[in-house]
């Protein structure tokens, strides 16, 4: 079993890679330090949502899955969802990446 990196730092590290690939992020949801489970919802140009968790795969790799794409027709679900998610887990962290290629952004993280 591998040594977890903490999350505040797993946070920084997202937010500093998404800069240097064009993109911006910000924290919507601050969590426990070290071991909060981390949502990610990417997005470009603030749209086209959707929502990222970890995954334990049977391996023992723990790779970003999409769980959730934002709704066209229904906005506003995507948001209330995630708040609900927020009151379930209070150590939950929920960073938002606005990226160009969000798939493959995601595909350099390890997993």
């Amino acid at each position: 079993m591998t040594t977890r990196l903490p999350a505040h730092l797993e946070i920084s590290s997202l937010i500093r890679l998404a800069d240097t690939h064009g993109g911006s992020a910000m924290v919507l949801a601050k969590g426990e330090r070290d071991a909060g489970t981390i949502l990610i919802v990417t997005m470009y140009r603030g749209r086209d949502a959707q929502l990222l968790e970890r995954m334990p795969q049977m391996d023992g790799t723990r790779p970003f899955v999409a769980t959730k794409k934002q709704d066209i027709e229904n906005p506003h679900e995507f948001s209330e969802y995630l708040d609900r998610r927020r009151k379930q887990d209070p150590d939950i962290w929920i960073l938002e990446l606005d990226v160009e290629d969000a798939e493959r952004f995601i595909a350099l993280l390890p997993g």
